[in-house]
């Protein structure tokens, strides 16, 4: 027999964005009405046992008092009932008891018809077995095509006064079609009506179709009161758009508008928002963002993508928020990529830039930036050869070099060894430039055409020990990896080039071993040097790391290779730098990491980072976190910050985070809230305090004037939320070390 709540128990009331297992994973179900058959029937036999038991002729026989019918399919439980086998017709009178694996019904009749595969039930009350939900239907009807329920209710509340429930005259499932729809209903809040539908559908299947999907309300200091009702339009089986109206009080009415496509050979989605008028900032007239993303497979050989955001005015993100860039992002990228993988090279043509935000200069747009890589080295008399490139064009209406073309060559030959304990690596390469650049060059350096040759030497080793121990774990395996490199780059003027796409890299331990200290090639780094590090590592015996150490430095064969002062875009360059990082994971639920920089030269702190983590068994969460920075952008940074998301109960949690600056000696961001969350509903209550910025306004400006905060309060009533999305509001997120597997 077949199941009749096959349809309705896993996929109802999906909406066209989410799925039923996201919407129902909030509550458990009761395990004592969890059905699983213990019948050693073939499919499609029943059995049945009564305490009495009379014959109608040969075919038809009547049950009556304990009346229990077992099949793999389904139980059922009545105080009578009528089999007739000539019509393939059931007939059972309750109290009834049915039960299946997806479902466990109480209703006072039932019928059931084997040859056109129909049931019913009567006076039901059903309740799912794995996931939540529950109502009852004047009548429950299952054939082979669609689930029918009269005069029926539904909710995910388990008590037996459900904070909301929906009723309707009539519900209908169609697992053909893949779609339900209702008639005549009614969302009640604690019984009593709020809103009135006389018809609407929502898929049961992985199909999709057009409506509205859930709104969210919440309000704050910036925005007022705000509602926004997204749209769903089900173009096509590959097409859809979503279209959000958002009302903001103190700003005024926003579209937001989403079209995704998916075809064979791509997928990719153009978004809008629009703002006419902003009633908080009139002076700024009309405000937007645009996107556009895109990736494709053209071939087997070929790929493509385009990335592109464009903003109104500077600080639109950061006031408006949005769902394509986040809060703390400086600018924004425009890419169109055109990749060739093929059997020995790799290709990449780029037109990129980037728009910065804020009162800064503007960058370079490489127009086209071509590059080309060697995949399979070529042997050439036991050395393995290979050839990189670059060739790249780049515009700035605003800066001294208006125009420039580069052409960079760099072949290699290298030799290698790898074996089990040990490896050893040698390359020489030939660094060649040429740069045709043009602009008004009085009063500066820069030159019409640059030649650039530099040779490359660099040589690697490491060895890889391993032994037991038994301090931190039981039976563990600790690992010590010593490695040397030594780098040499004569020295070379390159004050005549401009800075394109040239930024200096990140200082760290793993930055000791680079081959260069900046990204590009508009700087090649002088360097004679060696490079000696190492890292320990104890593994327990499950083979997961409980512990690591690393630590390196630099040390210059002469001051002449040692960076300058300012070598580039006056950032300060560090002497014989020492680094370290360092892993603990000493429990299974606390976790600590930590990291520094440090100059030996003029004995500096650098850069240094602290964090300790502790994830609870019960969803407790609580980081404590230090961070350093000498010189980001002539600035000294230094903050503590603290993020906690803590149960005070089954249903309640507790959120808060709070980022201080010891260097300006004032907060930077306060975040609380307490969050109620059931498997029907959830509100959520939150203040927040962060400082304010403006992107729109010149940086002297904003530095002359004292900090302002932006303090609001915030309560949201939606379905299943996740508390830790609280701390995902802040502008610095949590977010657990890089290291460790989330």
């Amino acid at each position: 027999m077949k199941s009749p709540f096959g349809i309705f128990a896993t996929l109802i009331f999906m909406s066209p964005l989410t799925s039923a297992s996201d919407m129902f994973s909030l509550c458990e179900t009761d395990p004592n009405l969890r059905w699983q058959s213990s019948s050693a029937l073939a499919q499609g036999q029943l059995a049945i046992n009564a305490d009495q038991v009379s014959l109608a002729g040969k075919n038809k026989a009547l049950f009556s008092g304990n009346v229990f019918m077992d099949s793999p399919q389904m139980s059922l439980t009545a105080s009578s009932a009528e089999l007739d086998k000539t019509n393939g017709m059931l007939n059972a009178i309750g109290p009834i008891i049915y039960q299946d694996p997806n479902s466990y019904i109480s209703s006072k009749h039932f019928f059931a018809n084997f040859n056109s595969s129909e049931l019913s039930l009567g006076d039901a009350k059903y309740q799912f077995t794995q996931q939540a939900g529950r109502g009852e239907a004047k009548l429950l009807e299952v054939n082979e095509q669609a689930l029918l329920l009269q005069d029926a209710s539904f909710t995910t509340c388990p008590s037996e006064n459900p904070v909301w429930a929906l009723d309707a005259r009539k519900i209908k499932l169609s697992q053909e079609e893949g779609w339900g729809e209702t008639y005549g209903a009614v969302l009640k809040v604690y019984d009593t009506p709020v809103f009135y539908l006389p018809y609407f559908t929502f898929p049961i299947s992985d199909k999709r179709k057009s409506g509205f999907i859930e709104p969210t309300f919440s309000s704050s200091n910036r925005y007022g009161l705000e509602i926004e009702t997204p749209f769903y339009w089900n173009i096509a089986p590959n097409y859809d758009a979503t279209i959000t109206p958002r009302y903001m009080a103190n700003k005024g009415f926003q579209l937001q508008t989403e079209f995704r496509y998916l075809t064979e050979q791509h997928q990719g989605m153009a978004a809008i928002e629009y703002l006419s008028s902003d009633d908080s900032a009139p002076e700024l007239n009309s405000r937007y963002l645009l996107h556009l993303s895109q990736y494709s497979k053209i071939n087997d050989n070929w790929r493509g993508q385009i990335d592109i955001t464009n903003i109104s005015d500077d600080n639109y993100i950061n006031d408006m928020g949005s769902s394509y860039a986040n809060r703390t992002d400086t600018q924004l990228n425009h890419l169109i990529q055109l990749t060739h993988l093929g059997e020995n090279w790799h290709t990449d043509i780029k037109l990129q830039g980037f728009e910065v935000l804020g009162d800064h200069l503007e960058s370079y747009r490489a127009l086209p930036q071509i590059t080309f890589n060697q995949i399979n080295a070529f042997d050439f008399y036991g050395f393995d050869f290979t050839f990189n490139g670059e060739f790249a064009h780049f515009q700035n209406d605003e800066a001294t070099v208006e125009e420039a073309t580069r052409l960079h060559l760099e072949p290699k030959l290298s030799y290698g060894i790898n074996d089990y304990a040990w490896s050893f690596l040698s390359e020489l390469s030939v660094l060649q430039t040429n740069y045709h650049q043009q602009g008004d060059f009085t009063n500066s350096q820069f030159e019409e055409n640059v030649n650039r040759t530099l040779p490359k030497l660099r040589l690697y080793g490491q060895i890889n020990f391993e032994r037991d121990t038994h301090w931190l774990v039981d039976n563990g395996l600790q690992t010590l990896e010593p490695k040397a490199q030594y780098l040499y780059i004569p020295e070379k003027d390159q004050s005549n080039i401009g800075l394109y796409d040239t930024v200096k890299l990140q200082d760290d331990f793993y930055g000791l071993f680079r081959e260069q200290r900046f990204s590009g090639v508009d700087r090649i780094a002088t360097a004679n040097q060696f490079t000696l590090g190492a890292t320990t590592r104890i593994f327990n015996q499950q083979n997961n790391e409980v512990f690591n150490f690393s630590i390196g430095q630099i040390f210059y064969v002469s001051d002449k290779a040692k960076p300058s002062e300012t070598e580039i875009d006056d950032n300060t360059s560090y002497n014989s730098l020492f680094a370290s990082e360092a892993m603990l994971h000493w429990h299974k639920n606390w976790y600590l990491s930590a990291g520094l920089q440090y100059d030996t030269d003029s004995s500096e702190l650098v850069n240094s980072h602290l964090t300790l983590d502790y994830k609870g068994d019960n969803n407790e969460l609580i980081q404590l976190n230090h961070r350093y920075a000498d010189n980001v952008s002539g600035n000294t940074i230094e903050q503590v910050g603290i993020f906690a998301s803590y149960p005070i109960g089954e249903q309640w949690q507790l959120v808060s985070s709070y980022q201080r600056d010891l260097e300006s000696d004032r907060s930077v961001e306060f975040l609380t809230g307490v969050q109620y969350q059931s498997c029907c509903w959830a509100i959520q209550l939150s203040g927040s305090r962060q400082i304010e910025t403006d992107l729109n306004k010149p940086v002297g400006q904003f530095e002359n004037e004292s900090a302002k905060f932006d303090s609001s309060i915030q309560i949201k009533f939606i379905m299943g939320l996740d508390a830790q999305k609280l701390l995902n509001q802040s502008i610095f997120s949590y977010r657990r070390p890089y290291f460790l597997t989330n």
